[in-house]
């Protein structure tokens, strides 16, 4: 029997028998389910699951088509990913290669799963090599002076072109337009270099240095059309002291950074993700 593992995703109301509806469902339709975990925010009032199941394909067709009755009955938004529904995924990045080389490096060891690196783009030549080197295709789009529209604008018409259904910013400087955020709502990770909501914007590691903070952070988040202000997705934090400058504060910090959006993306391909309002449940 082929069989492939799958994950429900769902956000409705909470109410009675939401639980038993939809594991009653996929019973019905010869699911074995592997994982179930779930959420409720009692001041919204919200139910939020995630289910993870074996079925074989013929089973998977079924719930895909015959799911919106359980879904209209309950308000639910779902969505469901199989493995052979790949992600398909652009990086963007400016100047600093270490998020880049570090997200190479998981593509090519396969640690990134349930998705395909389509491309990398950036506002400066310099990392064609690196994309290069683990057979990435990689476009160089400048930002002229004169026009700085045209910057966005064509990272758009890539992304369009390409089909893409997620958007890495590995350290990419570069502010992504309304529109395209409005667009790609929650298919945009964003790593700042700061634990937020604290020394957000620009130059975080001298306001902190300012400051005399004893931690550093990096936070992954979705991008929103106001800035630094997404739903967070993985924060994490590294003990400093008075020792340290600037210089020693970003070296620090760049370790974070990649580890943070690393664990963020792959929470993201793994279906582990569930954003409302501003807020995340991740079931990891």
């Amino acid at each position: 029997m082929d069989v492939d593992p799958c994950t429900l995703l769902i956000t409705c109301p909470d109410r009675p028998g939401l639980v038993a509806s939809v594991a009653q469902f996929l019973a019905d339709r010869g699911a074995n389910i592997l994982h179930a975990d779930q959420h409720i925010d009692h001041e919204k009032n919200l139910f939020l699951q995630r289910i993870q199941f074996l079925i074989d394909t013929a089973g998977v067709a079924r719930v895909a088509r015959e799911f919106d009755e359980v879904a209209l009955r309950f308000e639910m938004e779902w969505s469901l990913q199989t493995p052979r529904s790949k992600v398909r995924v652009a990086i963007l990045t400016s100047r600093e290669s270490h998020c880049l080389a570090d997200l190479l490096s998981r593509w090519a060891i396969d640690e990134m799963r349930n998705s395909e690196l389509v491309l990398v783009a950036s506002n400066h030549p310099d990392h064609g090599f690196l994309a290069d080197h683990y057979g990435i295709p990689f476009h160089h789009v400048p930002v002229d002076p004169e026009d700085r529209s045209s910057h966005p604008k064509r990272i758009r018409e890539i992304c369009d072109e390409e089909e893409i259904d997620l958007v890495v910013l590995a350290r990419y400087m570069q502010i992504i337009p309304e529109s395209m955020v409005i667009d790609y709502q929650n298919q945009i990770i964003n790593i700042h270099h700061s634990f937020l909501p604290a020394f957000a914007g620009a130059k975080p590691y001298h306001q902190a240095h300012t400051r005399g903070v004893k931690l550093v952070g990096a936070t992954a988040h979705y991008v929103t059309t106001e800035l630094d202000e997404g739903p967070i997705i993985v924060q994490d934090v590294m003990r400093v002291s008075h020792r340290d400058g600037i210089r020693e504060l970003r070296q620090k910090g760049r370790d974070l950074e990649k580890v943070v959006l690393a664990r963020a993306v792959r929470l993201h391909l793994e279906s582990r993700v569930l954003p409302y309002g501003n807020r995340t449940a991740v079931f990891d």
